[in-house]
């Protein structure tokens, strides 16, 4: 999970992620992408996603293909569920305890 979420911090590799999110792309395709980047950059970038577990590279004779493979961050994902679940079932009984005073007062006032 901690590779994962590194890989993902950087915003390159969130929008190289994105690109490759629903179809397999080249390398070069990928690259040209990111004009002020240099193709040996991008190709460090495709590698930490791929050490992460977050890119499959299925090689097409020279070619190298990309695809994402979301499960590279089902860790990462029920990680941050769990944490914004925790948080929202505090904020949903805190509401609650709001509303309750509010609702009895309401019904007090109806004759």
């Amino acid at each position: 999970m901690d590779e994962a979420l590194r890989a993902v911090a950087d915003p390159t590799r969130r929008a190289i992620l994105r690109l490759v999110r629903n179809d397999e792309r080249a390398a070069g395709d990928i690259a040209e992408e990111f004009p002020s980047m240099s193709r040996p950059a991008v190709s460090q970038h495709l590698r930490v996603l791929t050490d992460a577990g977050l890119l499959e590279v299925r090689r097409d004779g020279n070619r190298r293909l990309y695809r994402s493979r979301p499960e590279g961050l089902r860790d990462a994902v029920a990680f941050i569920d769990e944490m914004w679940s925790d948080h929202l079932s505090r904020l949903k009984h805190a509401a609650e305890r709001e509303e309750w005073p509010a609702r009895t007062r309401a019904r007090r006032r109806k004759p």
